[in-house]
């Protein structure tokens, strides 16, 4: 691959990450399975992608997510959120804050609007991404930093590009059965080992994919299984089941009949390494962000098991355009050019169907809360 060269600073770092990777293999003994891979890859403490010290989000990062495109897309959750809490508590959680930026743009908005907010927790496992948000949003008293999520939650909760980076199971169907993929250590560098699958994700493999969809799948299929995801959703319906609330989680993904398909037979998981997009999890492990699209019927399912209502689920088009994001691009003047068009021109990211508009989408869980008219008409919850 031609990619950019690290550092020797960052190819130390990855190389102590690749040791410590190699001895838990060596200690297993021999293999791991990827899901743990993953794992440790994007967060042991200190060397993996998260908990490191790299910059991961903007320009100098691997990535950009909508709220470092724009305003706006922190002003209109904003908006959202207004109509949640009123219905419950002034407390809004957020999951995985990246740089802060949207709990900034957040914040500003509600107070802009003269809404008083008790609360703005953050659940950040990054200690690089934690200090940035504190820096950035020192202005705000209201903040405080989880280690954890709360048992209840009475509120708000935004979750932004959060369940994409859960570590997934890696299966591949053989014409013995299905798989799962382990990594184990090879001519000097990791590669995969098919193993046995335990009884817990054959039964995971059948609640995803389910019998007559798997039944057609050919051999040699590759996808992924999402048990780290469902339980956090799990414990995510859990925590509004005991209270009022609703929790929108935004993302890249499908709903589950879109995702086990015929031309997705090497699953979904991608790499994002300095703005290059590769599928190679082994590639300076440490330096580079590790996902896989969201299985949002599977994350629905979990949350609504455990207690949780689902409240919508739409793509991110017609959910901003829902919440309001057109009128407030026009709180800035179209006859002001040099103002309005970056603005205009972010906002299209962020609609259109050629870019985030309609890979991205929106699942928005809850209970004892209703969303707002517009956003509950552009409901496609039936899809999942």
């Amino acid at each position: 691959m031609s990619l950019p060269a690290p550092t020797s600073d960052a190819l130390a770092a990855s190389h102590a990450l690749q040791h410590l990777i190699a001895a838990e293999i060596e200690r297993a003994p021999g293999a791991i399975p990827f899901t743990r891979f993953m794992e440790l890859a994007l967060y042991a403490p200190g060397l993996g992608y998260y908990s490191g010290g790299a910059a991961k989000l903007g320009k100098d990062g691997d990535f950009t997510t909508a709220p470092e495109l724009t305003p706006l897309f922190g002003a209109t959750l904003a908006h959202v959120a207004a109509a949640i809490i009123a219905q419950s508590a002034p407390r809004i959680l957020e999951f995985g804050a990246g740089t802060g930026k949207l709990a900034f743009d957040i914040l500003t908005e509600l107070k802009a609007a003269g809404i008083e907010l008790e609360q703005y927790a953050i659940v950040e496992l990054s200690g690089e991404l934690r200090a940035r948000q504190q820096a950035l949003l020192g202005g705000f008293p209201q903040v405080v930093w989880l280690d954890a999520l709360p048992e209840r939650w009475d509120g708000a909760v935004f979750g932004n590009e959060v369940l994409d980076a859960m570590p997934v199971q890696l299966v591949r169907k053989t014409a013995g059965g299905w798989r799962e993929l382990y990594v184990t250590i090879q001519d000097g560098g990791f590669a995969y080992e098919e193993q046995p699958m335990s009884a817990e994700l054959q039964r995971q493999l059948a609640s995803q994919v389910g019998a007559e969809q798997e039944a057609e799948l050919p051999d040699g299929y590759e996808t992924e299984l999402h048990g780290t995801a469902c339980g956090f959703m799990a414990t995510l319906g859990r925590m509004l089941a005991q209270g009022s609330g609703a929790a929108v989680l935004l993302d890249y993904g499908f709903p589950g009949h879109e995702y086990y398909l015929d031309q997705r037979d090497k699953g979904t998981l991608m790499c994002h390494y300095r703005h290059h997009a590769h599928a190679e999890p082994f590639y300076l492990p440490g330096l580079q962000d590790i996902t896989a699209h969201v299985d949002f019927t599977a994350a629905a399912v979990a949350a609504q098991d455990a207690g949780a209502d689902v409240l919508a689920y739409m793509n991110q088009a017609a959910f901003l355009i829902g919440a309001g994001v057109g009128e407030l691009l026009l709180r800035t003047d179209p006859s002001d050019a040099m103002a309005y068009l970056p603005q205009a021109n972010a906002l299209q990211k962020l609609v259109s169907p050629a870019e985030m508009g309609e890979l991205f989408k929106v699942l928005v869980i809850g209970k004892n809360v209703e969303l707002p008219a517009q956003l509950a008409a552009a409901d496609r919850s039936h899809r999942l």
